[in-house]
C-alpha cells in the first residue's frame, strides 16, 4: 500500500469525526454561533502563520528539488489564497489587530503547531512534510463534500468555496503522489514516522474543531 492509503486508513476515525463534527455540520447548516467562528478564525490565524513558515523551513532542509519547489509553491499559494481570504473575513468581522494581540493562543492550536515543528526538529524533512498533509487534504475533502448543498450563511459559504473545486483536488493529488514517492524511498523506520506524523496531525485537526466550539482556554 502507498503512504496515503496507509495513513488514511490509520487516521480514518479522526477524519470521519471531522466530517461529522458539529462545527462542520453547523457551518454547512448556517447556524454556527458567530462567536465560535470568530474564535476559530483567531486561532487559525496563528496556525496558518506557522504553517506557512514550516513550508519554507522544510524546503530549506530537504535536498529533494521537487519537494523544495512544491513547498515553496504551497507557501506562496497559501499567502495569496487562504490567508488573503482570512484577511477579508477579519475585515468584515471587524477583528482588530488589538483583538488579535490580546487573544491568547488556545492549547490545541499551540500543541498542533508544536507537533509540526517537532517533526522538523526531531524527525526529518519527510516526516515534517507528512505531518502537514492532513490540513490541506482534509479541508479539500470537507469543501468537496459541502459545496453541492452549500451554506445559507454567506460567510460560511465563502469558507466552503475556499477549499472546493478542481484546482484544489489537483493540488492534493500532486502532493499525495509526491509523498507516496518519498515514502517508497525511505527506510522502514522513517516510513513509520511519516505515518505517525500524519495520524497525529489528523487527531489535532479533529481537536481543532473541539477547540473552537468550546472556546478552549488554558
Amino acid at each position: 500500500m502507498s503512504f496515503t492509503e496507509l495513513a488514511r486508513k490509520e487516521a480514518a476515525p479522526f477524519w470521519e469525526g471531522s466530517f461529522k463534527h458539529p462545527f462542520v455540520q453547523s457551518l454547512a447548516a448556517g447556524d454556527l454561533a458567530p462567536e465560535v467562528f470568530r474564535y476559530y478564525l483567531l486561532q487559525d490565524r496563528y496556525y496558518l502563520e506557522h504553517f506557512s513558515k514550516l513550508y519554507r523551513y522544510i524546503a530549506e532542509q530537504t535536498k529533494d528539488k521537487e519537494v523544495q519547489a512544491q513547498l515553496r509553491e504551497n507557501a506562496e499559494n497559501l499567502k495569496l489564497g487562504e490567508m488573503a481570504i482570512r484577511e477579508e473575513f477579519f475585515s468584515e468581522l471587524a477583528i482588530s489587530e488589538k483583538e488579535i494581540r490580546e487573544t491568547p493562543i488556545a492549547p490545541t492550536a499551540y500543541h498542533y503547531v508544536s507537533h509540526m515543528y517537532r517533526q522538523l526538529i526531531d524527525g526529518t524533512p519527510k516526516t515534517a512534510y507528512a505531518g502537514m498533509l492532513p490540513c490541506a487534504w482534509l479541508y479539500q475533502e470537507i469543501g468537496d463534500r459541502l459545496i453541492e448543498a452549500g451554506s445559507p450563511h454567506p460567510l460560511y459559504q465563502r469558507w466552503i468555496e475556499t477549499y472546493a473545486g478542481e484546482e484544489a483536488i489537483e493540488g492534493i493529488e500532486k502532493e499525495c503522489a509526491l509523498l507516496n514517492r518519498l515514502y517508497q524511498e525511505s527506510p522502514k523506520e522513517e516510513q513509520q514516522q511519516m505515518i505517525e506524523a500524519f495520524v497525529i496531525s489528523s487527531k489535532m485537526e479533529h481537536a481543532f474543531w473541539d477547540m473552537a466550539t468550546s472556546l478552549e482556554k488554558w
